[in-house]
């Protein structure tokens, strides 16, 4: 999970996401006016409510994520948490991925004039993103095929 701002015509929003680093699909997300720590947590439960429970749950060192709500949510659900090293970006490579992404296929290419409208290009975004952007890194598949793909479907290559 992590966090990232989104420039609009006036001011900007921030953006949270949960991400399951084996298919890259965005499994919940949430915009806010505020970096409070209470759009996080109920990112993180939409994600557990809708997708179970992971083993580990990985995010950076932000007060967000470090604060007792926000733990407490992954404590409750005995989930082990993960913290990217300090200034270490490429502990969480897969959300900057994300981020680059949004960005540059989405967020630059639109001045969005208020929240709404950011909320439904984003949305609209990350919608395509799961269901019909292939990635080079799960063999052409898309990420929604690698996360409900079927055992007759053949194994992503791994590096040796």
């Amino acid at each position: 999970m992590d966090i990232t701002y989104i420039p609009m015509a006036k001011g900007f929003v921030y953006l949270a996401v949960v991400l399951d680093w084996f298919s890259r699909r965005v499994l919940s997300w949430k915009l806010s006016i505020t970096m409070e720590a209470a759009f996080c947590v109920e990112t993180l439960e939409d994600a557990l409510a809708n997708h179970g429970k992971p083993d580990i749950f990985n995010t950076d060192q932000g007060s967000q994520f470090t604060c007792p709500a926000f733990t407490g949510v992954l404590a409750k659900h005995n989930v082990r948490i993960s913290m990217d090293g300090k200034g270490a970006w490429r502990d969480n490579v897969f959300v900057e991925r994300l981020w680059r992404s949004v960005k540059y296929e989405e967020v630059y290419l639109h001045a969005y004039d208020n929240v709404s409208a950011a909320r439904d290009g984003i949305g609209r975004y990350l919608d395509l993103y799961n269901r019909r952007r292939p990635h080079s890194s799960l063999d052409g598949q898309t990420p929604d095929a690698a996360y409900f793909r079927h055992e007759s479907m053949p194994p992503i290559r791994l590096a040796a």
